[in-house]
């Protein structure tokens, strides 16, 4: 790659692997279960749409690579290897780059992570979703609690000091004395960072059929989960930075905050999504329609779009409102030219509520506000909307 060229702001690359042993009761991401058959033809797809890619963003660093699924310790360490090597000859990877790969307990191998540590990879996120064994395998979930310890001590003995782990809450006879549990043995493992998600039923899952269940905890059961969550990690060093993910100091995952601070990432893959400046685009969703297209040089892409400054700033607000560095009149301003008040008249009334807070310049919800936080970004676009309608009708 040209060395003189004049740097850009560093890259995110996302790589979308949609393979799985099987598929999750819970899952609706773009992956296809048990095809190792189609994984030759996918990772040569794959190394081809990083070479062509790459002449495009020459002059900028790989800040942050992420390999997601899917399931990408099941894609085989050999293939990551070769990806990884296919980044390096093709793409200017900066040195201090997070390089993340997602796996799952029951695929994390001694030999195959002390592999991948080799490789480069230097930051590990485990699905290790609850410490119940019978949770886990309602859920479909082809691991122990006991895989996901032996994966922890499998990925540190290989040298990883940054280890995440995924939890789930809200999940089907769950009770709450469950949830405290597995926080306390998650935190037990020592990891750098946890991510905490509520249980969301989609339709088309296996199940969606038990979304009426009184097995499933209610919504304030599921908020009370969600409250602990944040007070009970705060104290053990994890310090909530966005709705869903806690980290210890300087470990906040730094691929997944160039989303929500509108900073560009290319995603590779089926499915996967990119967001360079003001262009969206996202590639097809179904794996073997993507090989195609790559094979083919036909058409990659189910969605492009060019947004305008309006729709960066309802951007700005639902992203930045996610995490807790939160919003400020400055920045919107200054990025947006529009002015800040009528938001921040909105805030106010939050405040007073406990539901958001003002932190020097900046805006934030507090964990209350958190839980409220799609009615209460819902609000605040309204008052966007409504006030580029009076100002452009003269109002």
């Amino acid at each position: 790659m040209a060395g003189k060229a004049k740097k850009e702001k560093p890259l995110g690359l996302y790589l979308h692997l949609p393979f799985c042993a099987s598929r999750c009761a819970y899952c609706d991401f773009c992956s296809t279960a048990d095809r190792r058959d189609l994984i030759p033809r996918y990772q040569r797809a794959l190394k081809k749409h990083l070479r062509e890619a790459a002449p495009r963003f020459e002059t900028r660093d790989l800040d942050t690579v992420y390999f997601g699924g899917g399931t990408p310790s099941w894609y085989g360490a050999g293939n990551l290897c070769e990806l990884m090597g296919e980044i390096r000859k093709n793409w200017r990877l900066a040195e201090d780059a997070e390089i993340t790969l997602e796996a799952n307990p029951d695929s994390v191998t001694a030999p195959a992570i002390r592999r991948l540590r080799r490789a480069g990879f230097n930051r590990v996120s485990i699905g290790a979703q609850s410490a119940n064994d019978a949770i886990l395998r309602f859920l479909g979930r082809r691991h122990t609690w006991a895989q996901v310890e032996g994966a922890v001590k499998h990925a540190r003995e290989a040298g990883f000091e940054n280890i995440s782990l995924d939890l789930i809450y809200g999940l089907p006879a769950q009770s709450r004395e469950d949830w405290t549990e597995t926080l306390r043995r998650a935190v037990d493992l020592g990891p750098t960072h946890l991510s905490c998600y509520g249980l969301k039923i989609e339709e088309g899952t296996p199940l969606w059929q038990y979304r009426a269940s009184p097995d499933i905890p209610d919504d304030d059961l599921q908020a009370d989960m969600y409250l602990y969550a944040v007070e009970f990690l705060a104290g053990a060093g994890l310090r909530q930075y966005e709705i869903s993910n806690f980290a210890r100091r300087g470990y906040a995952s730094r691929h997944n905050l160039k989303y929500w601070l509108l900073e560009d990432y290319l995603g590779v893959g089926a499915s996967a999504a990119s967001g360079i400046g003001s262009q969206r685009f996202t590639c097809l969703p179904d794996p073997e329609g993507y090989i195609r297209a790559v094979e083919e040089g036909g058409g990659l892409l189910s969605e492009q779009e060019d947004i305008s400054l309006q729709e960066r700033a309802a951007e700005y607000l639902m992203l930045g409102l996610r995490t807790v560095r939160g919003i400020s009149a400055g920045e919107y301003e200054r990025r947006y030219r529009a002015p800040f008040a009528p938001l921040e008249a909105l805030l106010q009334g939050y405040f007073k509520l406990g539901l958001a807070r003002e932190v020097g310049s900046r805006w934030r919800f507090t964990p209350k506000g958190f839980l409220l936080s799609n009615q209460l970004i819902g609000e605040l676009l309204d008052a966007q909307a409504e006030q580029r309608y009076r100002r452009s009708s003269g109002e």
